[in-house]
């Protein structure tokens, strides 16, 4: 039996990035701009979250990713995958994940990665663009894994020091 006292030494971070069909202020994504900050406010008080990446704004849809006007990103860290999932799959979030193909492009690539980070690190937006490019050219390994094929923490490396990351051609986001 665990210590719930105990704090961990690993939690998951997550990166999913999309490819948005029409500009944000478009009259087509008002849905989704509209629940933005209702789904980060569940997810902020969700059992098991720890951190989410956001500028001013209170999201992170202004935050650039893999050189690309038309991706957005969502980043966070998570206890672990129980409540990632349990957050992921229902109430808002579930009803918009549904609605999904409205608002984003469907993209050949893996759109979205996790890894165990260090409890207290909070990653950046170029760990996750190199975690995401390196899902794309070696599928799932404890580097960089999807919840479908995940990993456990025991062993997860240190955090690389990262430098700006160079998009090799064909593992960016085309379509």
């Amino acid at each position: 039996m665990t210590n719930p006292l105990r704090t961990p030494a690993y939690e998951l971070a997550q990166a999913n990035v999309g490819r948005l069909s029409f500009p944000l202020d478009s009259p087509e994504l008002r849905d989704f701009v509209a629940a933005l900050d209702p789904v980060n406010a569940v997810a902020d008080s969700a059992d098991g979250f720890v951190w989410r990446l956001q500028s001013d704004t209170g999201n992170a849809t202004d935050v650039p990713v893999l050189g690309d006007d038309w991706l957005i990103i969502n980043m966070s860290v998570w206890r672990d995958p129980d409540a990632l999932t349990a957050f992921m799959y229902q109430g808002r979030h579930r009803e918009l994940l549904a609605r999904r193909r409205e608002w984003f492009e469907r993209v050949r690539e893996a759109m979205a990665v996790l890894w165990w980070v260090p409890a207290g690190h909070r990653p950046t937006v170029a760990e996750a663009e190199e975690r995401l490019l390196h899902l794309r050219a070696h599928g799932p390994t404890p580097y960089a894994f999807t919840l479908r094929t995940s990993f456990p923490a025991q062993g997860a490396g240190p955090v690389k020091s990262v430098t700006p990351v160079d998009i090799p051609e064909g593992l960016g986001c085309s379509v």
